[in-house]
């Protein structure tokens, strides 16, 4: 069975040399001393390791089961999530006016994946539960609020979101649900919903559905969406269960991998539902879900190549396979472990480096949601807007082409079952496409957001970078392993968006045919700048005397070695791009 043990050292290592939270400006963030944040991440990391993942391979291999309209869960399932509620993780950083402990964002996504490491597929009953929260929060009426916050964030009542349908998943204009306004101001739901995650289950009291859909008479396309709160059990004023409300599961569907998350068709047979917010002001509501589910879909990518990493280590260590060629390194052996190999050092650091790159970009991310939500920072607000698909997109390319190289390192082990490692790739592939497909995550980078606000965030993005090297010229120590590629890096990233701005006007063909490269392009340097503040951080750290001297010399090699070895990649994204489209749609539909 594989191993998972959180990263803790690391975990704290983000959040306190790198970010120092704990001498932030943002309300709460004081209290998030050295000594806190490690009694509740040693916790958590308990938990992922004692008790969620050991149910890992029992969701894969026993899946979810629909029976009699009824869903059931693997084994152990109901029994964990209990020991979640009841241990307070669900209601990490929600408001303490519902019952939460209102720690900041940052300390949920630090919680958060080891979680994820250890039962991605579990994990994404709550996941989904606090996006359906954050939701209301932000847009239901104040009655909206006080009934249903406090039980999502116990997850008492668990949530979900509903977008896709079978004839739409991007083009959400497309939708065809409807919802019928009734006289005592209720609406009656009818339609079909489909991947829609934790659609129904047997661990929580009751599942709050939150639905797109058009109310007959309203604009047409996306214009036309409204959000609706629409509850499996119906339930009076104050939360008191009643009727099966019109929802019921077609089926479940299967899946490559996440088996023990009941992914489920949903159909709703003219259901009672309610608006949250204005009419056909859906998707501002919901891009409020989407937009934090993105942070959390860009943190599965990494966490899982972290959980198959670590196993991938153990087993380059413990492997005995041929030689090293500098001479024998276990001579009483019968073979060497294979870590000695250069291509399996190779493969393990390229893991490594991204993974906690990656982890470092993530936090970041959350602290700038909780500058942008506490201090009401509307740079910080932008900045993350510009971030979001790339973490999501990036990050989970990476997280998954990661979990594969980590089964490449068992050989034919890592392709069979018993070993464990094709569920680590599997369970990854999904973050690559749903809160979407990253082609589309892509897209918006390149159309939208590098023009939102007249481009002053990808500006304020470049000006951050441009001023940290500038700070730091005279230190000799990071400017030439750290600084130099860094600075090359990002002037391709910079040559890449005035190609855009020149050719991208008279044929947009042009941006949109190079917007996926962008988006791995801006990866490299936003995981190149992590890498450049990490080793600052910690060679500072050393010079103060550090205990764990071994730990902050592991992490400076770490990032040279990413510097040097994955951050040229934008040398080469950038040739693509400058190619243009000609090649790209050069072929007639018929043709392929």
């Amino acid at each position: 069975m594989p191993i998972y043990n959180a990263p803790t050292k690391d975990l704290q290592f983000v959040l306190h040399d790198l970010l120092k939270v704990s001498e932030q400006d943002i309300p709460g963030f004081s209290d998030l001393d050295r000594d806190f944040t490690a009694a509740v991440l040693e916790e958590a990391g308990k938990v992922s390791t004692e008790v969620l993942a050991p149910l890992n391979v029992v969701g894969d291999t026993e899946g979810c089961v629909l029976e009699n309209g009824v869903v059931r869960t693997p084994t152990g399932f109901k029994e964990a999530f209990d020991q979640m509620r009841e241990g307070g993780w669900t209601a990490l950083d929600a408001a303490e006016q519902y019952g939460g402990q209102g720690l900041p964002y940052v300390m949920h996504t630090a919680v958060n994946e080891p979680f994820v490491s250890a039962n991605m597929a579990f994990n994404m009953y709550q996941g989904l539960t606090h996006g359906a929260y954050s939701a209301i929060l932000e847009h239901g009426s104040d009655a909206q609020k006080d009934l249903y916050l406090p039980k999502l964030a116990s997850c008492e009542w668990t949530g979900t979101m509903n977008l896709t349908e079978p004839h739409c998943g991007t083009d959400l204009g497309l939708m065809r649900t409807k919802a019928v306004p009734q006289d005592d101001g209720t609406y009656k739901i009818s339609g079909q919903k489909i991947f829609i995650s934790a659609g129904d289950h047997d661990i929580s009291d009751n599942v709050i559905h939150l639905v797109l859909a058009k109310i007959p008479g309203g604009p047409d396309g996306i214009k036309g969406v409204s959000l609706f709160i629409v509850p499996k059990i119906l339930h009076d004023d104050d939360g008191k269960l009643g009727a099966r409300n019109g929802v019921s599961v077609g089926k479940i569907e299967e899946k490559m991998g996440i088996h023990g998350n009941s992914t489920c068709v949903m159909n709703y047979d003219e259901a009672e539902g309610y608006l949250i917010g204005e009419e056909h002001k859906g998707m501002r509501a919901m891009f409020v879900m989407m937009n934090e589910a993105r942070l959390g879909v860009g943190l599965q990518g990494y966490a899982q190549a972290e959980a198959a990493y670590q196993n991938a280590v153990a087993y380059a260590n413990d492997r005995l396979q041929g030689r090293a060629v500098t001479g024998a390194e276990n001579p009483d052996g019968p073979a060497d472990p294979l870590i000695v190999h250069p291509d399996i050092r190779r493969n393990l650091m390229d893991q490594k480096s991204f993974v906690e790159g990656a982890r470092a970009l993530t936090f970041w991310g959350a602290y700038l949601i909780d500058r942008a939500h506490k201090n009401n920072d509307a740079e910080a607000d932008g900045l993350i807007s510009l971030l979001t698909p790339v973490i999501k997109g990036f990050q989970t390319d990476k997280g998954f082409e990661y979990a594969v190289a980590a089964q490449q390192v068992y050989g034919g082990h890592g392709y069979i079952e018993e070993w464990g490692m094709s569920q680590f790739a599997r369970d990854a592939r999904i973050a690559m496409i749903y809160e979407g497909a990253n082609g589309v995550q892509a897209l918006d980078l390149v159309g939208r957001k590098l023009a939102q606000d007249g481009g002053k965030h990808v500006m304020a993005f470049f000006d951050m970078i441009k001023t940290f090297i500038k700070e730091n010229d005279g230190n000799e120590a990071l400017k030439a392993d750290f600084l130099e590629p860094l600075k090359a890096a990002s002037k391709d990233l910079q040559a890449a968006g005035m190609y855009f701005m020149q050719n991208g006007m008279k044929n947009p063909n042009n941006a949109l045919a190079g917007s996926y490269d962008f988006m791995h392009m801006m990866g490299h340097v936003c995981l190149g700048l992590m890498w450049a503040r990490m080793a600052k951080a910690a060679m500072e750290a050393l010079e103060d005397g550090a205990s764990d001297k071994e730990f902050y010399e592991t992490k400076i090699a770490t990032g040279r070695y990413y510097m040097q070895r994955q951050l040229p990649a934008t040398a080469m994204h950038l040739a693509r791009i400058n190619t243009g489209a000609d090649t790209v749609m050069a072929l007639e539909a018929a043709a392929f």
